[in-house]
């Protein structure tokens, strides 16, 4: 760029250029997309960008753009176009009068580049972790190695409830599939590399946790992923660490639901003796 530290603020962004990257800083008011806030600031090396765009956007604004390549960005890459347009952190929506500004820029950007086809690796760093959320089913936690699926009692099914809360460590998967909360039947599944394609619903897969009902949001749900998908992604087969043990409060409760659950005729007699003896057994 001409001047290191040029910037130039839009509506819910400002972005700042510098000589081999633009840093985004979103804004916090009420008005900014949670998922923007969430990110709170993302820098964007050229290379991640593949092309600059300028158009004019609804009711005298223009909108400056930049197409990020693909494999470059976890964020994106988990998204999987499924963004909505007001949703996109790659945009910046600017009045009119500053048109012109905005087109020297993407000017100045476009001569810069140099990269078009996919990245061999991610090139815009993840969200930062530990990082959690709610889904309708579950708790899901990240700390960097291991995610963590703790089922609600008033949400998981059976199925979950038979396989018992679930560890999985980044080197045992493959990636993530995730299905936004806004279209039906939006989940975050985990792939595993052991595993072939699941052949079950999110809701009966030990694997997923579901959304729907403002559980899993965006802003929640898909950093989540991205961060998950940027550890798989740079990290091999690790060794298992051992479960710590659990609260024996939280296993009397486990083990009272799951003879609702035999009382219903949801478990049967055998499936219950074997989870309630493997639960009593993380005591």
């Amino acid at each position: 760029m001409s001047r290191m530290g040029d910037v130039l603020a839009g509506f819910h962004a400002a972005w700042e250029f510098e000589s081999d990257s633009v840093l985004i800083r979103y804004e916090r008011g009420i008005r900014t997309p949670k998922l923007f806030q969430a990110l709170g600031e993302r820098r964007v090396p050229l290379e991640a960008i593949a092309a600059v765009t300028l158009t004019r956007g609804k009711r005298g604004t223009a909108v400056l753009r930049l197409e990020p390549r693909p494999g470059a960005d976890p964020l994106m890459e988990a998204a999987a176009g499924q963004l909505k347009e007001s949703g996109d952190p790659y945009r910046l929506v600017l009045p009119a009068d500053r048109e012109v500004l905005a087109e020297y820029y993407a000017d100045e950007l476009r001569s810069l580049l140099t990269r078009s086809g996919p990245s061999e690796r991610f090139l815009v760093p993840p969200p930062e972790g530990p990082l959690s959320f709610k889904a309708y089913d579950g708790k899901a936690s990240f700390d960097g190695r291991t995610v963590n699926f703790r089922w609600f009692w008033t949400g998981a099914s059976s199925a979950k409830w038979k396989s018992g809360d679930q560890s999985f460590s980044v080197g045992e998967l493959n990636g993530v599939e995730w299905r936004s909360p806004e279209v039906f039947e939006g989940h975050l599944r985990l792939l595993r590399r052991d595993a072939e394609a699941p052949g079950v619903q999110a809701d009966q897969d030990p694997a997923a946790v579901v959304f729907g009902l403002g559980y899993g949001p965006v802003h929640e749900s898909l950093p989540f992923a991205a961060a998950v998908l940027a550890a798989v992604r740079t990290s091999g087969p690790v060794a298992a660490v051992p479960a710590p043990r659990r609260d024996p409060a939280d296993i009397a409760e486990r083990i009272r639901h799951l003879g609702e659950l035999h009382q219903a005729g949801l478990v049967t007699d055998e499936e219950f003796s074997v989870k309630k003896a493997e639960l009593l057994a993380e005591l």
